[in-house]
């Protein structure tokens, strides 16, 4: 009797893939039906995957998810194209056991991310498009010049203030103006080693300064190229919001209408208490540090400019120091500017300021 070779056919299964992604290798995890199938490594090529799940499991529809990081997006574009419906997590988002935070490896990682991509209870976080996503890490690259800037002008004091020389009072200089920076290469030590530590600080800090004027200087270029200028501009007429903080809230957030509401928006950025309530007791441990880095410090910093530019702001600010400390309060102003921020974002409109009688 002649044996017949049928070909292998999983139309209509779904395979639940969990990968841990890493430099060197990825461990990837199989699960079916409440079934894990299979854990094994492979080399961290989305092709390699790919041509795995066709040969064993062709025809089926593959899921796949992996922890946002260091590799960015780039392998969920590369599966995406192959037909795979991937998502990108955050890792703090997955549940996990006790045993699996006492025991952590690469396996149970991915065992972890395949389980509770069956079960359902994973969501994918905003993949931005490859443009934005650039665009994005200029602006980022920004930030950290600044804080390179902030390290050199503390050096500067430090050096100073090691030697016993106090700055000048700031109505005489002002701080870091071009003749704060001429009296500083003025000034003479008993040695010129310490002369040449100053040089070589005050040089580092040109060079900073001149990297993010170049950098503000092109983001202004790519946002007026984007056709985006009207946008940051509605948002730099909310008082307190200027173009870094817009462009800034521009590249994190690109899409306003992912958020469902003025809370979930707050829930993003970081203004949200972090509380610890059981029983009768019930514990406020501040703002949450769940956070964005790079939009929660920027809209406490417009709020307290807020305050002194829109006479309206300014009047519920002293109403909400009436019952609580001035950084509670400016939380509250924060928030509010967020909304403002919100408003002229979805209505493409810029913002009117409130009248005060």
């Amino acid at each position: 009797m002649e044996s017949q070779n049928k070909p292998i056919n999983f139309n209509g299964y779904t395979f639940y893939i969990g990968i841990d992604v890493h430099k060197r290798k990825w461990v990837i995890t199989i699960r079916c039906n409440q079934i894990e199938l299979k854990t094994f490594s492979m080399d961290p090529r989305p092709e390699q995957l790919n041509q795995h799940m066709c040969k064993n499991y062709p025809d089926g529809k593959y899921l796949s998810a992996y922890e946002a990081g260091y590799f960015g997006y780039w392998i969920h574009r590369k599966l995406e194209s192959f037909g795979f419906k991937n998502i990108v997590i955050n890792a703090a988002d997955i549940p996990t056991s006790h045993k699996e935070k006492l025991t952590k490896t690469d396996r149970i990682d991915s065992r972890k991310i395949a389980r509770e991509l069956e079960n359902q209870s994973l969501r994918g976080i905003h993949i931005p498009d490859e443009y934005h996503q650039q665009l994005r890490s200029l602006c980022r690259l920004r930030y950290r010049y600044v804080q390179n800037q902030t390290r050199v002008k503390n050096r500067i004091k430090g050096h100073l203030s090691t030697f016993g020389m106090a700055l000048p009072p700031g109505k005489e200089l002002s701080p870091w103006s071009g003749n704060f920076i001429n009296w500083l290469r003025s000034i003479e030590f008993y040695h010129d080693s310490a002369r040449d530590y100053l040089n070589f600080c005050i040089d580092d800090l040109i060079e900073q300064r001149k990297k993010i004027a170049d950098i503000t200087h092109l983001l202004k270029h790519y946002i007026k190229e984007n056709g985006m200028s009207p946008l940051i501009q509605n948002l730099c007429s909310v008082p307190g919001i200027a173009f870094v903080t817009a462009i800034t809230f521009y590249t994190e957030i690109m899409d306003m209408h992912r958020f469902r509401n003025i809370d979930h928006f707050c829930s993003y950025v970081g203004l949200v208490p972090s509380s610890h309530n059981s029983g009768e007791r019930q514990r406020e441990k501040g703002l949450t540090t769940r956070r964005n880095c790079f939009l929660r410090y920027l809209i406490i910093e417009s709020a307290w400019v807020a305050i002194r530019k829109d006479p309206a702001i300014l009047l519920c600010y002293n109403q909400f120091c009436q019952r609580m400390k001035k950084q509670e309060a400016i939380i509250r102003i924060a928030k509010k500017l967020l909304n403002r921020m919100r408003y002229v974002w979805k209505n493409e409109e810029p913002y009117v300021y409130s009248v005060v009688a």
